[in-house]
C-alpha cells in the first residue's frame, strides 16, 4: 500500500492547482483520474470545448465582423458540424497535453482509476487492469459535476441531449429548443442561432442570466432576439416527448390536405420549425421525429432537437464518501468552510463539487488555497472580486456589485456608461452595440462594480478588477491615458460620464 502526503481526486482546474501547489511545497502527491485523459469537464466537455466552438462559429461565419462589413458578410456560407468539432478537438488535445505536462513536470504521480473511500485516510482505486489501495494524510476532492439528466426527460442522441451530448452531434439540426436560460443554455443558444439554427429558449424566470446586472441582461436579450432566437421567459417545461412523423401524418390525414398544411406551417413559424425542402414528403409534415416540449402554460413547442441545460449534478455518492465521514447534498455537493475543509478537517473539496460559483477560474484558486491551508502556508485571495465571464454572442463579463444589489443594500451610487459606438476601436471591430458600465459610490467615488457586454468583454473586465482590488477611485480612469484606439478607452469615457453625473449631485 502506497502512502502520500496528499491525494487529489480529479484533474480538472481545481485538482490540477491543488496537486501542483502541494508538489511545489515539497510534498509527495498523487492525482487520481477516472478518465483516460486529464483536465476534467473544463477541458473535455465544458469550458474549453464550448469556447473553442464559439470561436470557430465566429470565425467561420464571419459573425464578429457583421457590423463592419454588413449582414451579408461571411467567411463560409455553409458551415458543417465537422468544421466546428474539428477545431474544438484540436484545442482540447493541446490543453490535455499541457495539463498532463504540468502535473508530471512538478512530480505529481498520475493514477488512472475510480477512487472509493475505505475510510477517511484510505481509498481504493480501481481500473481495468488492477485495484490498488492508497493512503494519504490529506485528501482533496475535485471531482466536479455532470449535466443533470432527470429520468422524466427522454434523452436520445442527436435529438434530446445535454451540453455534453451536443458536442457529439453528427449533423447540425435545423431547429432546436433550449431548456434553461443560465450560462450554458444562453451560450449554446447564441452559438446555434449564429449558425442559422432556429432556436427557441425556455426559461422559468423572467430573464436569462438571473445573477447578471439587469441592464446588461436586457441588452443581451435584445441581441438574442435580433439574432432570431425566440424567447419563452417565465415559462416552465412540463413534459418532453418525441413526436412520430407517422402519427402526425395520420392526424393530418383526418383533415383536408390544405388545412393540415397551412396549420403546420403556421405552427412552424411560431415555434421555429421551418418547412424545408427535403424534410417533408410534400404534405407539410416532416419525415423525421420531432421533439415536443409541453409548457405549464399549455403551449407546445416542436423542433428537430432539444438541449436540456438545467442544473448539474455531483458524482461523490459513488465514491463512498459516507465511509470517510462525509454527507453529500441531494445534488451530490459537499459542504466546506472558508478554507475549503469538509466536516472531516483533513479532507478538502473545491471546484464545482462545492457549488457556486462553479467557474474554472475560481476552481483553480480554490485548489491553490486549499493546498496552502492544508500545509500551513499563508495564502491570500480576494473572493469578493472574482470576475464572471459568459461566452455568449456577444460575451458578457462582470466584477463587483450589480445595480440591483447596491439598491437593495441602500448604497448610493451613480452609473457611468461608455458605448462601443463612441470608441474608435469599437468601429474597427464592427461592434457598435457593446457597452461598459462603471458603478461609482456617490460619496467617496470608489468603484463598486464593472459590467461589460460586447467584443472582448471578458478581457476588458480585468482592468476594473485590478482598480477595485487596489482601492482605486473613478478619478484613476479620468486622470490616466489609454492607448488609442483600444476598447480600454471605454473606462475613461465611462468615468467621465459618471463624473459628469456626480457633479449634479
Amino acid at each position: 500500500m502506497r502512502q502520500f502526503d496528499a491525494v487529489v481526486i480529479g484533474t480538472g482546474p481545481a485538482g490540477q492547482r491543488a496537486a501542483i501547489q502541494a508538489a511545489k511545497l515539497g510534498k509527495r502527491v498523487a492525482a487520481i483520474e477516472k478518465e483516460r485523459v486529464v483536465g476534467g469537464a473544463a477541458i473535455n466537455t465544458g469550458t474549453i470545448p464550448s469556447k473553442a466552438l464559439r470561436e470557430a462559429v465566429l470565425h467561420l461565419t464571419g459573425a464578429s465582423k457583421r457590423g463592419l462589413f454588413g449582414q451579408t458578410f461571411g467567411v463560409q456560407k455553409k458551415v458543417t458540424l465537422s468544421d466546428l468539432i474539428g477545431v474544438s478537438q484540436q484545442v482540447m488535445m493541446h490543453e490535455r497535453e499541457v495539463a498532463r505536462s504540468h502535473l508530471l513536470r512538478n512530480g505529481v504521480e498520475l493514477i488512472e482509476g475510480f477512487a472509493r473511500f475505505d475510510d477517511s485516510h484510505q481509498v481504493t482505486v480501481e481500473n481495468t487492469e488492477q485495484t490498488e489501495r492508497i493512503k494519504a494524510d490529506f485528501f482533496f476532492i475535485a471531482t466536479g459535476t455532470k449535466p443533470a439528466m432527470p429520468e422524466s426527460v427522454p434523452f436520445e442522441a442527436n435529438r434530446v441531449f445535454t451540453s455534453d451530448g451536443l458536442l457529439h452531434l453528427d449533423r447540425l439540426p435545423k431547429s432546436m429548443i433550449v431548456v434553461g436560460g443560465g450560462v450554458i443554455g444562453t451560450e449554446y443558444a447564441c452559438m446555434m442561432a449564429t449558425l442559422g439554427v432556429k432556436v427557441t429558449l425556455v426559461e422559468g424566470r423572467r430573464q436569462v442570466l438571473g445573477f447578471v446586472d439587469e441592464e446588461i441582461t436586457e441588452a443581451m436579450q435584445y441581441h438574442m432576439r435580433q439574432n432570431g432566437i425566440t424567447m419563452r421567459l417565465g415559462e416552465k417545461v412540463k413534459e418532453i416527448s418525441m413526436i412520430d412523423p407517422d402519427k402526425m401524418k395520420s392526424d393530418a390525414a383526418k383533415k383536408s390536405a390544405k388545412v393540415a398544411n397551412e396549420e403546420f406551417k403556421a405552427h412552424a413559424n411560431d415555434i421555429g420549425q421551418p418547412v424545408v425542402p427535403g424534410d417533408t414528403n410534400g404534405d407539410g409534415i416532416p419525415d423525421m421525429p420531432l421533439v415536443e416540449a409541453k409548457l405549464e402554460s399549455g403551449k407546445k413547442l416542436r423542433a428537430q432537437s432539444l438541449l436540456y441545460a438545467i442544473g448539474r449534478q455531483g458524482t461523490v455518492t459513488a465514491m463512498n464518501v459516507k465511509k470517510a465521514g462525509l454527507e453529500a447534498s441531494d445534488r451530490e455537493r459537499l459542504k466546506v468552510n472558508e478554507h475549503f475543509q469538509t466536516d472531516v478537517p483533513h479532507i478538502y473539496a473545491m471546484g464545482d463539487v462545492i457549488g457556486f460559483p462553479a467557474l474554472a477560474s475560481t476552481s483553480m484558486e480554490q485548489g491553490r488555497l486549499a493546498a496552502c491551508h492544508a500545509f500551513n502556508v499563508e495564502a491570500h485571495s480576494i473572493p469578493e472580486l472574482f470576475p464572471f465571464g459568459i461566452y455568449a454572442i456577444p460575451e458578457i463579463s462582470m466584477v463587483g456589485k450589480t445595480e440591483e444589489q447596491l439598491t437593495e443594500a441602500g448604497i448610493p451610487y451613480e452609473a457611468g456608461i461608455a458605448n462601443y459606438k463612441e470608441i474608435a476601436r469599437g468601429q474597427l471591430l464592427g461592434d457598435e452595440q457593446g457597452m461598459l458600465k462603471l458603478l461609482i459610490h456617490q460619496d467617496d467615488r470608489s468603484i463598486l462594480g464593472v459590467h461589460a457586454i460586447g467584443t472582448g468583454a471578458t478581457e476588458l473586465i480585468h482592468i476594473g478588477q485590478t482598480a477595485m482590488a487596489l482601492g482605486g477611485k473613478v478619478d484613476f480612469f479620468v486622470n490616466n491615458v489609454f492607448n488609442y484606439p483600444t476598447l480600454a478607452e471605454t473606462y475613461k469615457v465611462a468615468a467621465l460620464n459618471g463624473m459628469n453625473k456626480l457633479r449634479l449631485i
